[in-house]
């Protein structure tokens, strides 16, 4: 059987619900949909899009209002759900859904954004590594592990439109793209690379300085996957048309 998988830092899902967000998501009709960036708490959300039909859905909703948060859509129901990586100070901005099905562990992650100041940019490392101690553990119940979502950093040169004038910026610092080869080292693989190796392939784009449109961008959602299970893997894309965010979906094809 395979599933269609996708993930989306929507930039604020009450904002993508009034771009069509419910007629793209029943056309596409994923198996499962991770959503970055909700940034909503549930009151203001219409019903419409917290209960839709033929999917659960389970939410991670941050203490700051209009801030972070991360949601999944899911066909079936999984086992088990965790809604923390296990430090307080760490889990209260809603950055992570894990869901354990039958067949495999889905990390739905939004990892922090480091531009704003060298506290956050700590913060940010800090959830790096706290997430590699949530791998270890989960690796121990013996499932692919599938991990997903806005890991605002550009690992590669070829990640990013312009390399050389970001080398100093957060999001392409050499301490945050060591951590990405880190999780790589770990035994993680960076599924869009094992189909796709060209250049200007990127899923985020500033808005004030209209870069969609000449195609200034950077690589910052991913779909990763244990190297183990590589074989299970049938396709990696970027859907670079879906417009109402300023980040574009991900996805996979995988077998179970």
């Amino acid at each position: 059987m395979e599933l269609k998988l996708l993930s989306w830092n929507v930039n604020g899902l009450r904002a993508v619900a009034r771009k069509g967000f419910l007629d793209w998501l029943k056309r596409e009709k994923p198996y499962l949909l991770a959503l970055q960036e909700t940034k909503a708490s549930p009151q203001q959300l219409d019903k419409k899009i917290l209960e839709v039909e033929g999917y659960f859905t389970y939410w991670s909703w941050p203490d700051k209002k209009g801030y972070s948060g991360v949601g999944v859509y899911t066909q079936e129901k999984p086992i088990k759900v965790y809604k923390e990586i296990g430090v307080a100070w760490l889990d209260r901005e809603g950055r992570t859904l894990i869901l354990e099905y039958p067949h495999f562990i889905l990390f739905n992650l939004y990892f922090p954004n480091g531009k704003k100041s060298k506290e956050r940019l700590e913060f940010k490392l800090s959830f790096y590594q706290q997430f590699l101690k949530a791998l270890d553990k989960f690796k121990k119940k013996h499932k692919p592990l599938i991990v997903c979502g806005d890991f605002n950093t550009a690992h590669k040169e070829i990640d990013l439109a312009r390399p050389k004038e970001n080398s100093k910026v957060s999001g392409f610092l050499p301490q945050e793209r060591a951590w990405l080869d880190k999780f790589i080292d770990w035994g993680l693989v960076d599924t869009f690379r094992v189909f796709n190796k060209e250049a200007g392939q990127y899923t985020w784009w500033d808005l004030k300085t209209r870069a969609r449109l000449r195609n200034i961008g950077w690589r910052l959602d991913y779909f990763f996957i244990q190297k183990e299970y590589l074989p299970k893997l049938k396709k990696a894309f970027i859907l670079k048309d879906v417009e109402g965010s300023d980040h574009c979906p991900v996805g996979i094809i995988f077998r179970i």
